[in-house]
């Protein structure tokens, strides 16, 4: 995952002098602004969080934007969002304000970005709950991420993996899963009744279902792992301040 520096960085790359004074003066005016309640009207950056697809527009990946295979150094308009809400330290109810009045592409902004904002625990776990509801893939992809893996209890995480088999979300979407899944006695139970339904259905097992399922074996839970340290992929991340990035 880009930290805000790294992530701003790669969106300027791909903006026009145009986009880069939007994107600049957006981040400037949420910074000063912060977190508003919702009665006093929505601030200047809330209205840039919305209008953001109008004014940063996707391109072809610039050479040398990191992880290509992250969705963010490809859609702008979602790394714009992402931007503002840690620029203005959205808290937890704004968040929450935005998520609801938001178009799909707003709340995906929102979940992609509660890695990033310094929020109270599980504050968002409601967030997270109601996407995954969703028949929209990309809302369920966003869902899953770093702020999920840490926060969503068993039982919701092992139906967010379940969501992401039936709607063909890819397992690279779903952060820190191999952690997670780890000897997983009941989810191994509700992977087995899954693939079970699908074949007798004569439907096909999605291929991704082995390989948590490979995982959730008590032997997996107590094997050793190649190494002692979190690589880059799990490493913790935190939110960062507006001082930081």
């Amino acid at each position: 995952m880009l930290t805000p520096t790294e992530l701003r960085a790669a969106v300027e790359r791909r903006l026009d002098e145009a986009g880069r004074a939007w994107l600049d003066r957006a981040l400037t005016e949420a910074a000063k602004a912060g977190p508003q309640a919702g009665d006093s009207g929505p601030a200047r950056w809330e209205l840039d969080f919305a209008s953001a697809g109008r004014h940063v527009r996707s391109a072809q990946p610039a050479p040398g934007d990191p992880t290509p295979h992250d969705p963010t150094p490809h859609d702008l308009p979602d790394a714009a969002r992402i931007l503002i809400l840690h620029a203005a330290d959205a808290d937890a109810p704004t968040a929450a304000r935005l998520y609801a009045r938001g178009t799909g592409a707003e709340r995906r902004a929102v979940l992609l970005a509660l890695p990033h904002l310094r929020l109270d625990a599980s504050d968002a776990v409601p967030l997270v709950e109601d996407a995954l509801r969703a028949n929209d893939t990309r809302l369920v992809a966003a869902a899953v991420g770093p702020y999920a893996a840490r926060h969503l209890s068993p039982h919701s995480w092992r139906q967010a993996v379940l969501k992401c088999l039936f709607t063909g979300v890819p397992l690279t979407a779903v952060a820190e899963w191999e952690r997670r899944a780890r000897g997983d006695a009941e989810l191994a139970r509700m992977l087995t009744d899954y693939a079970r339904e699908r074949t007798a259905a004569g439907r096909p097992v999605p291929a991704d279902l082995d390989r948590v399922l490979a995982l959730t074996s008590p032997t997996a839970a107590t094997a050793p792992t190649a190494a002692t340290a979190p690589t880059a992929a799990t490493a913790p991340t935190r939110a960062l301040t507006r001082e930081e990035s």
